[in-house]
């Protein structure tokens, strides 16, 4: 993961589903480049256009809740948002993320003390949540070194890839 990530929040409410993160519509799209310009569009259909790279997502319980679709944590990401944070994540887009190499965060203080527009920074590896316009500090569950391991290579694909190439 790297070292830290820093952006500009975009805060959402409770039971944000995968059919607002992205529409129906738009599941058969392939290209991720092309799914990530409908990023939240169900919800937010400025989102896109307002978000710059590195941007994160903040939103309150069960994230990403409704159907399985993959889709959902790949359209964040190829959006070009660096990471989500929330109270707590529905459990398939919490698997999904972490198989796509999304990085995402579960802090309720994080949460109810960040607001639209903060710039926050994130450290991956210990969970730190900075929010630098407040200049408050937070702490975010932390991953196990695999876990780690598997968003740092990237998802769950080139993580498995690179451990067959070295033999491992």
């Amino acid at each position: 993961m790297e070292s830290s990530l820093r952006g500009h929040a975009h805060k959402y409410g409770k039971n944000v589903d995968t059919d607002v993160i992205i529409p129906g519509k738009y599941c058969n799209i392939v290209d991720q480049t092309e799914l990530g310009k409908h990023a939240l569009e169900g919800l937010d259909p400025e989102y896109v256009s307002r978000m710059k790279s590195g941007d994160i997502i903040v939103a309150d319980t069960n994230f990403g809740c409704g159907s399985s679709r993959e889709v959902a944590p790949i359209a964040i990401k190829a959006s070009g948002t660096a990471a989500v944070i929330a109270k707590s994540f529905a459990r398939i887009f919490y698997r999904n993320a972490l198989n796509i190499g999304l990085p995402i965060f579960e802090s309720a203080e994080a949460v109810d003390g960040i607001e639209s527009g903060d710039e926050i920074e994130l450290e991956p590896a210990s969970g730190i949540v900075r929010n630098l316009t407040r200049g408050t500090e937070y702490r975010a569950a932390e991953f196990p070194p695999f876990m780690r391991s598997l968003i740092d290579a990237g998802g769950l694909v080139p993580y498995v890839e690179s451990r067959l190439a070295a033999g491992r």
